[in-house]
């Protein structure tokens, strides 16, 4: 083998190469360094001596489907100009790894469309030997994302397995990555992100968040001040879930026959009317159960007309139809009407300031998804490290879908 082709073939730069060796299914190359090329890894002096030496084998790119091993005497030297003793640096290895830089390039491209399994399984190695290796380079690209640049965020939390975990993630609205990833939830999650955002001097001008009391604190204690913009997604969500209860209450009050029709609306009642399917007969049963029922029907239609508040020509126009909207559904008794106008008037500064900078949660909804389908296709996490890596670096993730 020719000194050409092992820098071509494996990355291996100033070495030469002695022998081929086959055992058990097995290549080995025995290669050595040259006097010539031999530096003190200290101050880089070349007047170095050798003493002694210690046999290393390095993992190698594969030749078709045969494993190959690079085996090196990677000599000790002695400088004369520092009088440091020290190992030979190995320029095709990094750190105290048994790889080459070649191979680790190798399992990266691999991992781009295989799994962790797979890719282990393909080259013959353990599971812990991939996973290490594209540790390390989630590490050195993502484990300290930029934060000088952040202007726009917003913030959510996402159940990841049972007895209660929660992350709470922090999302770049404007480039769609993650930057932050906190355990648990609440204003404690956030407590280093805070800290993170002061070192890099960002200059945050809204937040995106839903109406939870912990981080409404944590906002306006932390960057008094940007704007905070209350997600629409979850006021609607709260409506529906208000709407939901009074369902579930009314059904419950109501006569044998009431009961028979107001049986399974829940979802019409929640759906878009523009999505009731004609072949189940939804439109007619949603009819049905809120003619048998003033209460519902009130609340119904209050709920369809909430959605127009975030598609109104101006902040003017939304204030006022917000105002009617409060006053309407404190109008009508029902508990739950009243309950949610109560919510909006409280937080009626938060909800406007949709027209003032329109974001929403919307996008980190989707990154929470994407973060479930991590979490399934790996069937959970042991190294909570690597997950968390591997959730900052989801934005250059490709899902496939094979077979």
């Amino acid at each position: 083998m020719s000194t050409s082709l092992l820098y071509h073939a494996f990355g291996i730069q100033g070495y030469a190469y002695r022998r081929t060796e086959y055992v058990g299914g097995e290549v080995h190359f025995t290669i050595h360094q040259p006097e010539s090329t031999l530096r003190c890894t200290a101050c880089g002096s070349r007047k170095v001596i050798r003493k002694g030496g210690h046999r290393r084998r390095f993992r190698g790119l594969p030749v078709g489907s045969r494993p190959v091993w690079i085996e090196l005497d990677v000599p000790r030297l002695e400088c004369k100009a520092c009088g440091a003793v020290r190992q030979a640096k190995v320029g095709f290895a990094a750190g105290r790894h048994r790889y080459t830089k070649r191979f680790a390039r190798y399992v990266l491209e691999l991992a781009r469309c295989m799994c962790i399994w797979d890719v282990a399984g393909h080259l013959g190695v353990s599971w812990n030997l991939v996973k290490t290796i594209l540790k390390g380079e989630l590490q050195r690209r993502f484990s300290r994302p930029r934060l000088g640049d952040l202007e726009r965020i917003a913030i959510d939390e996402i159940s990841i397995g049972r007895g209660h975990r929660y992350l709470t993630v922090v999302l770049d609205l404007e480039t769609g990555a993650v930057v932050f990833v906190g355990d648990g939830k609440g204003s404690d999650a956030l407590a280093p992100f805070w800290k993170q955002l002061r070192r890099a001097g960002a200059q945050i001008e809204a937040v995106a968040t839903d109406m939870a009391q912990a981080y409404i604190r944590a906002v306006k204690e932390h960057l008094p001040g940007s704007m905070l913009v209350f997600d629409h997604f979850h006021v609607v969500k709260l409506m529906n879930d208000k709407l939901s209860d009074l369902r579930r209450e009314l059904q419950r009050q109501a006569q044998a026959e009431e009961k028979e029709v107001l049986k399974g609306t829940r979802w019409l009642l929640l759906k878009n009317p523009g999505g009731l399917e004609e072949e189940k007969d939804e439109a007619r049963r949603l009819k049905a159960a809120l003619e048998l029922n003033a209460p519902l029907a009130a609340a119904y239609y209050l709920k369809e007309d909430l959605r127009q508040l975030w598609s109104l020509p101006n902040k003017a126009s939304a204030a006022r139809f917000l105002k009617d909207w409060i006053a309407r559904a404190r109008a009508t008794g029902i508990r739950q009407m009243r309950q949610m106008a109560n919510t909006l008037s409280l937080f009626r500064t938060g909800v406007l300031a949709y027209y003032d900078v329109p974001i929403s949660t919307g996008p980190l909804e989707g990154t929470n998804t994407k973060i479930k389908l991590l979490q399934r296709q790996a069937y959970g996490y042991r190294d909570q490290e690597f997950f968390r890596l591997r959730i900052l670096a989801l934005h250059e993730t490709r899902f496939e879908l094979v077979g």
